[in-house]
């Protein structure tokens, strides 16, 4: 695999979204490497119905429009997932909207749900299934930014896909698009969540086997917003949540892009989504599997929010100041973590923090 080490200084000379692009570029022309590291078997994991190699994931932002999923689950990662796509496709809000904090190893982002649309989305995803691709990929669905009635671009969204991706999100709670945090708002999220639910039960191919389905929230959450969310999520039986997104709060910052209105991601984010993650745990008595995201950069990281209670991790932002090699040494670190610990499973560990 080339070392990205190597690349990193061409790549960061570009403004961060040309080289978002180039490397969304090479990944599509088969010039980035894979990983040839075999997955230690104590990160195996089995969570709703779909055996996972290992917890690590591919967070949705990187590959919007389903066209890497395949390179990308070269590099190591357990799962991947696509999206954030809008029914109809959408610009997404004016250049420039992406900036590296390198001071910070963050990222600040205003994309706006930027999307090619549902029809290209569909088409990789229809693809790539035809073609028997393999290893777990999911679909992240969102709403074009003047729609009228949210819930129907996600039911939309979710009809169109979950006959071709192994779990499906619906993500409520991206800061840059006007209105849609508010739609984790407990009215706003049961009536969404029994909408996108039915359009799932419609449209989904195999009834007997209908795939997972997530919303994602964000980690800007009050104790009353989380409580809310929990109490729907049990009520809905809606099959997990995924904790959190990026967040429009900003800690301490030192690099000079730190006042860049939009959502932080990366190393910042760490202890905010995972005290978020954690409650998020608490509040919904561990019935609900969760993905925890937001700041993950090292084993160690992962281990906390899986301790925290994640079932499964994802990261991002860890790739534009490491570069995907990091996913190897991520799991290795990881697999050393549960092994000191005497977990014999990631399962066992998933919430141990509360059992302490």
């Amino acid at each position: 695999m080339p070392s990205y080490a190597l690349a990193k200084p061409f790549l960061h000379l570009m403004a961060p979204e040309t080289a978002h692009g180039v490397a969304i570029w090479a990944l599509k022309h088969g010039l980035a490497g894979r990983s040839h590291d075999v997955d230690d078997p104590l990160l195996a994991t089995r969570v709703w119905h779909l055996s996972f190699p290992n917890p690590i994931g591919l967070a949705a932002g990187f590959d919007k429009d389903a066209e890497v999923m395949d390179a990308m689950l070269a590099f190591g990662f357990g799962f991947v997932e696509a999206g954030s796509v809008t029914p109809l496709p959408q610009p997404g809000n004016p250049k420039p909207r992406l900036f590296r904090l390198d001071e910070d190893q963050a990222v600040i982002n205003r994309f706006g749900f930027n999307s090619k649309g549902l029809e290209h989305f569909a088409a990789r995803l229809r693809e790539r299934k035809q073609s028997g691709g393999a290893g777990i990929v999911g679909a992240n669905v969102g709403k074009n930014r003047d729609a009228p009635d949210a819930a129907a671009d996600y039911a939309t969204g979710i009809a169109a896909v979950c006959g071709l991706a192994d779990y499906l999100v619906c993500n409520v709670s991206s800061p840059n698009t006007p209105g849609l945090r508010s739609l984790q708002a407990r009215a706003e999220i049961e009536s969404l969540i029994l909408r996108v639910l039915e359009a799932r039960q419609k449209y989904a191919p195999d009834k007997a086997r209908l795939p997972p389905l997530l919303a994602k929230v964000g980690p800007d959450l009050d104790e009353a917003q989380l409580q809310d969310i929990a109490e729907v999520a049990l009520a809905t039986k809606i099959d997990g949540l995924i904790v959190g997104n990026t967040t429009v709060t900003r800690p301490p910052l030192h690099s000079g892009h730190a006042n860049e209105t939009g959502g932080l991601s990366g190393a910042p984010l760490f202890t905010l989504a995972t005290k978020c993650l954690s409650d998020m745990y608490r509040l919904t008595g561990g019935k609900i599997p969760i993905i925890g995201c937001g700041g993950v950069a090292s084993g160690a990281d992962a281990y906390a929010k899986i301790r925290a209670g994640a079932s499964l991790v994802q990261l991002y932002s860890a790739l534009v100041f490491h570069g995907p090699e990091r996913v190897a040494r991520i799991k290795a670190d990881l697999a050393q973590c549960l092994r000191a610990d005497g977990f014999k499973s990631v399962t066992d560990a998933v919430g141990a923090n509360h059992r302490s």
